[in-house]
């Protein structure tokens, strides 16, 4: 593949609700740009983007897919995102590395919750934007009801520059606004025609709205639309240009990803009417940690790390978007984060799963390189004298946790290597070692992401696992005082053992980390001093395994106040076994309870849905801290406890269709109602 100027790339991105379509129109756009000779089908799992064996399976995209397509003289690199939350992670780190995005609507589904969330992205991102309408030869498609959709959701700036010419199966042409020519189906092609007449008044009326909008951007040919003047096709294709340059307009085209049809024009209007790198710049720091903005006219070079992939051939794969500078095969570059250089080996071009091998790559164009040591996601690529790192992208947190383990035994090692790879992969999967519970705890956004990773060990790492709740952190604590003996006498022959102790628990102060508050309070030589360490060794030892019900022990007062020794038979190990017995007994004399982990949690959510999941909360003994408005929302403020909330992802997301969205994190530990305790506690005891 030739390297193309900065000038004639184009990076896209395309975004949309899952089944609108984006996999196949990225296949035909390949096909019609004749990247591919045969057209693959997402049915069939033969495409070119999803070729993972979990997207085969399924059916569905769970990773960006970059592949390029060449069209009349200009490189489009087109990056497939999934359109299923669970996967949301790679939709942001490819919105981070594109200069702009093509929404992909399904013509009879129309706008939909991942249409709307897309949007939020897009504007978060401030990417230009174009709106395809796909799936036109669709039953019940209806492009004029999806514009109005669109129009509702997103505002008035959303203009058609194309109609189609019928609907569903009569769907047999369209009608280009700026150049007013009219196009028609023909057996793998198209043919110009005229604009049928039924459809001249609907026309008029479209173009006219397409150049009010347009001109918008440009103030001269504001002026000389206002005065009634006639503008010139390319006048328009200019000021729709700028509009959608600079996010006055947003242009709607149609077509159909499964015919190929309109799918020519659109390569046109990707070339024609984005933005090439040129026009972007990025925020970076430099190493004084000083905001700069990159821009792709600068000398140095600075590239971001949007993606690691383990790929069975090459091994590890990074990928990454050049914003300056240029990276050349066999050559050098710098690791501003580690501080290391990386050895630049084969440099590819990426195609699906095909690696196309090139020689350097420039500013503004997207790549790969394999066996990367020390470079991971989100890391700047550059030059050891500039230091200028390209800001992180910012990957939403976990939003639920299960716990992994294996079918068989032996494949502990398996997995925990397995795992580290896969969380290299990807930034919004996460693994945690709970020793308190003896689990590995997986997190990622959804339940379809968890099993997708667990299959992944099974393909990749040949291991069965099975997820299952995590068992819930309980502690263990007192909320009264005791004092109790504790005394081990036993003599068998030869030397005896003998320990005994008086000791006195109450409740530790909560503000104090260290778990057990040990007080000596022994005088006139009552326990030796040598055995006092031991005392306080043997408490410890216990404090994993609860008397109550086998839950770590906390913040409990042990005082040891008396007791007696035997000159011979006497030990260290005597006094910590006496001082353990005297423990439970007294733990369990003291007005024990259970503790459990609260939550701090944040929702966002539609005014619409707030009755709905503020009813919830309370079910799941939540207590509401406060609401306030923001960015279209609400935010819902709850501390909650964590039992409650390890399938809270799949109850949201059920409640609000989808648009809700939360964000959790430890905050203290609260006493468990007393019914809830019972059926702990009985639990425990049956498993023990």
């Amino acid at each position: 593949m030739k390297k193309y100027g900065t000038e004639f790339l184009r990076n896209v991105a395309l975004v949309g609700h899952g089944s609108a379509g984006k996999t196949s129109l990225a296949e035909a756009m390949l096909f019609t740009a004749k990247g591919i000779n045969r057209l693959g089908k997402v049915d069939d799992g033969n495409t070119i983007m999803d070729y993972d064996p979990e997207e085969i399976r399924r059916q569905i995209s769970i990773n960006a897919s970059l592949a390029p397509v060449e069209w009349k003289e200009h490189k489009i690199n087109i990056l497939d995102t999934p359109g299923y939350f669970d996967f949301v992670g790679d939709v942001l780190a490819a919105l981070t590395v594109v200069d702009s995005a093509l929404l992909v609507v399904c013509a009879s589904s129309g706008v939909e919750v991942g249409t709307e969330k897309s949007w939020d992205y897009l504007e978060n991102a401030d990417l230009p934007r174009t709106v395809f309408v796909n799936k036109m030869e669709r039953e019940n498609a209806n492009f004029s009801k999806v514009v109005e959709e669109l129009r509702e959701h997103f505002g008035p700036k959303l203009v058609p520059i194309q109609l189609p010419i019928g609907e569903a199966e009569d769907f047999s042409g369209i009608i280009d606004l700026v150049k007013l020519k009219a196009f028609f189906k023909e057996e793998g092609s198209f043919k110009e025609g005229p604009i049928p007449a039924e459809l001249g008044d609907a026309v008029e009326a479209a173009r006219e709205e397409m150049i009010e909008a347009a001109s918008v951007s440009d103030d001269d040919l504001m002026m000389k639309y206002l005065e009634g003047e006639e503008l010139s096709d390319d006048e328009i294709e200019q000021a729709v240009k700028l509009g959608t340059q600079t996010g006055e307009m947003v242009p709607i085209l149609c077509g159909s990803a499964q015919s190929t049809f309109g799918v020519e024009f659109l390569l046109d209007h990707l070339v024609q009417g984005m933005p090439s790198p040129l026009q972007r710049t990025i925020a970076g720091v430099n190493e004084n940690e000083e905001e700069v903005l990159i821009s792709t006219t600068d000398p140095n070079l600075c590239a971001l790390v949007y993606k690691t992939m383990a790929d069975p051939y090459v091994g590890k794969l990074t990928l990454f978007r050049i914003f300056s500078g240029e990276i050349k095969a066999d050559k050098s570059v710098y690791n501003v984060r580690s501080e290391k250089d990386e050895r630049i080996g084969q440099l590819f071009v990426i195609k699906g799963k095909d690696q196309i091998s090139v020689n350097e790559l420039g500013p503004g164009d997207l790549g790969a390189v394999s066996k990367l040591q020390d470079t991971t996601t989100n890391d700047t690529l550059g030059d050891r004298e500039s230091k200028v790192k390209v800001k992180p992208i910012a990957f939403p947190k976990p939003a639920m946790t299960m716990a992994i383990q294996p079918k068989a035994k032996g494949d502990e090692e398996k997995i925990s290597s397995g795992l580290a790879r896969l969380t290299e992969e990807d930034p919004t999967f996460t693994l945690e070692r709970r020793f308190d519970t003896g689990q590995n705890l997986i997190s990622g956004m959804g339940d379809l992401h968890l099993e997708v990773m667990s299959s992944r060990l099974q393909k990749k790492f040949g291991v069965q696992v099975e997820l299952e709740t995590p068992v819930v952190p309980y502690r263990e604590t007192i909320r009264g005082t005791a004092k109790v003996e504790g005394k081990h006498r036993k003599q068998s022959g030869g030397r005896g053992q003998y320990g005994h102790v008086w000791l006195e628990l109450s409740p530790g102060d909560p503000e104090n980390e260290d778990r057990l508050e040990f007080v000596d309070d022994i005088f006139g030589g009552a326990v030796p001093r040598q055995y006092i360490p031991a005392v306080e060794k043997g408490l410890r030892e216990i404090l994993d395994k609860g008397p109550l019900a086998g839950y770590p022990v906390e913040h409990v007062r042990v005082s040891l106040y008396d007791g007696s020794y035997h000159a011979v038979d006497s030990s260290e190990m005597a006094f910590k076994i006496a001082a353990g017995m005297a423990f439970r007994k007294g733990f369990l004399e003291a007005n024990p309870v259970l503790l459990e982990p609260i939550m701090n949690v944040e929702i966002a959510v539609p005014e619409a849905f707030m009755g709905d999941v503020m009813s919830d909360m309370t079910k799941k003994r939540g207590r509401i801290l406060g609401m306030e408005p923001k960015g279209g929302v609400q935010i819902i403020r709850t501390q909650v406890p964590m039992a409650e909330m390890f399938r809270y992802a799949i109850d949201l997301r059920s409640m609000t269709q989808g648009r809700g969205s939360f964000t959790s994190e430890f905050s203290h530990y609260e006493e468990v109602p007393a019914q809830i305790s019972e059926q702990v506690i009985e639990a425990s005891k049956k498993e023990e």
